[in-house]
C-alpha cells in the first residue's frame, strides 16, 4: 500500500488507517465505505451535525452520546460507529472529513484505482460520471474513483484534481482569463 506511510503522518490518517485495516480484515470495506459516504453527505447537508463535530463547547460524553445517536439514525455499520465513538471520546470529531478522505485514498489504492476530485456547477448524472471516469482512465491508464463536489461558483464545466495534476475547464476560469486578456 503505497500511500499508507504518508497517510500515517497525519492525525486523521492514523484513524483512517486503523479503520481501513479493521475493515479489510473483517471483509467490511464496502460497508464502511458506504457508511462513510452516508456520513459525508449528512455532514454536507446538516448544520447541526457540522456544529456537533466542530464545536469545542460540546463535552466528551455529550459528543459521544450524540454521535452514537447520529450513527444509529444514519444506519452506519458498527466499525464506522465505533470509530466515531473513539473520535468523540478523544475530542477529534473535527477530523471526520479528513478521516473520510484518507480512508477513500487507502481504499482506492487497495483497489488499484486513482482518485479524482471533481467539482462541477451542477450534480453530474450517472451517465456523465461514467463518461468522465472513462475519459480519465484513457488519460491515466488506471481505473478512476470520483469524489464529486458541487460548487455553483464554477458556473459551468469541471475542475478535476488527480494528485498534483489539475484540469480546470470551468467557465469561471475561462471568464477570468478573458478578463485578464482584455485588460492587456
Amino acid at each position: 500500500m503505497e500511500h499508507s506511510s504518508g497517510i500515517q503522518a497525519s492525525l486523521a490518517g492514523r484513524y483512517a488507517l486503523a479503520l481501513f485495516q479493521l475493515a479489510r480484515d473483517g471483509n467490511a470495506l464496502d460497508s464502511v465505505a458506504a457508511s462513510l459516504g452516508t456520513l459525508k453527505a449528512a455532514l454536507a447537508e446538516s448544520k447541526d451535525l457540522q456544529t456537533l463535530t466542530q464545536s469545542p463547547l460540546v463535552g466528551r460524553d455529550d459528543a459521544a452520546k450524540a454521535i452514537k445517536a447520529v450513527a444509529q439514525t444514519l444506519g452506519l455499520d458498527s466499525l464506522t460507529a465505533q470509530t466515531l465513538g473513539v473520535l468523540a471520546q478523544n475530542r477529534r470529531l473535527s477530523q471526520i472529513p479528513a478521516v473520510i478522505r484518507a480512508f477513500s485514498t487507502l481504499l482506492s489504492a487497495h483497489r488499484g484505482e486513482t482518485r479524482a476530485e471533481v467539482t462541477s456547477a451542477f450534480p453530474l448524472t450517472k451517465t456523465q460520471q461514467t463518461a468522465l471516469a472513462k475519459q480519465l482512465k484513457a488519460r491515466t491508464g488506471r481505473d478512476m474513483a470520483l469524489d464529486l463536489t458541487v460548487d455553483p461558483e464554477v458556473m459551468g464545466g469541471l475542475v478535476v484534481k488527480m494528485g498534483s495534476q489539475m484540469i480546470d475547464s470551468s467557465l469561471r476560469t475561462r471568464l477570468n482569463k478573458l478578463a485578464q486578456a482584455m485588460r492587456g
